[in-house]
């Protein structure tokens, strides 16, 4: 028979870097307090997930993490039976899980999910905190540790994926942003294993392309490609070829977006 891989495996036993900003840490733990569920809004690659990794670890809870995508279906959240050998047994998703087990559940960029997909947080969003599973005639109520965490990008989506009122009006919101330069330059010093100095050359060239966008950059580069990069330096890569590797070609296609980008990486790393 398949067994259910235990919420203790989902525990984060060493401590994430992770660098506050401003009161989210406050407000995560309050809005846990009070069993309030909690959206997090921000551009790709700017410390949402490993922010919600971070607190997990302190408020030592299983941290059950689904990547969100157009071909989600409910049934992958909730559970489904499945024939092992003469049988059929159920297996509960890992939503259910963490609704049954007191985990943090959290489903990454939300807004990608199928929009009946959506519909099924929407009791647990609430005040009744309740899963229905249809398939079994159940409804389950939440474990009071139960957390849900949903996260998006409200600046990379279209009017055509972004979320229902009726969803949004269940969270309560914390926006997240790049971090302030001195900050972000100690973030990817410590998490590239950089010095200081090159990390600061990484964050200005960020800070150069994240004024283009209105060229028709779609994104901004986000820290987690600084890190990348400077991964890649430590490694004994050219700064500017690791810069183009790591930021300009992740972040476009267009030709002409590329040369500027390359332009500027030449000024920054020569």
């Amino acid at each position: 028979m398949l067994e259910i891989k235990p919420l203790t495996d989902y525990l984060i036993t060493d401590e994430p870097y992770y660098l506050p900003v401003v009161d989210e840490v406050k407000l995560f733990e309050t809005a846990c307090q009070e069993r309030l569920p909690v959206m997090l809004k921000g551009p790709t690659g700017c410390g949402k997930t490993r922010f919600v990794e971070y607190m997990a670890w302190r408020l030592r809870r299983p941290l059950v993490t689904v990547s969100c995508h157009e071909d989600l279906f409910a049934a992958d959240l909730v559970g489904r039976y499945l024939l092992t050998g003469d049988e059929t047994v159920w297996m509960d998703g890992p939503l259910t899980q963490a609704v049954r087990g007191g985990a943090i559940c959290y489903l990454d960029e939300v807004v990608e999910a199928r929009k009946d997909t959506t519909v099924v947080i929407h009791p647990l969003a609430d005040d009744r905190r309740l899963l229905p599973i249809d398939k079994r005639g159940e409804v389950v109520k939440a474990h009071p540790d139960f957390q849900l965490v949903v996260s998006y990008n409200p600046g990379y989506q279209s009017v055509l994926k972004d979320l229902k009122q009726s969803t949004r009006q269940r969270f309560i919101a914390l926006e997240f942003d790049y971090p302030e330069a001195e900050a972000e330059s100690a973030i990817v010093a410590q998490e590239s294993g950089i010095d200081i100095s090159e990390a600061t050359r990484l964050v200005h060239l960020a800070g150069k392309i994240r004024q283009i966008r209105e060229q028709g950059l779609a994104e901004g580069a986000g820290t987690r490609l600084l890190i990348y990069a400077g991964q890649m330096i430590r490694r004994g890569i050219d700064p500017a070829r690791a810069c183009k590797a790591a930021i300009a070609q992740p972040l476009t296609d267009d030709l002409g977006l590329l040369a500027t980008l390359d332009e500027i990486i030449s000024d920054i790393f020569g």
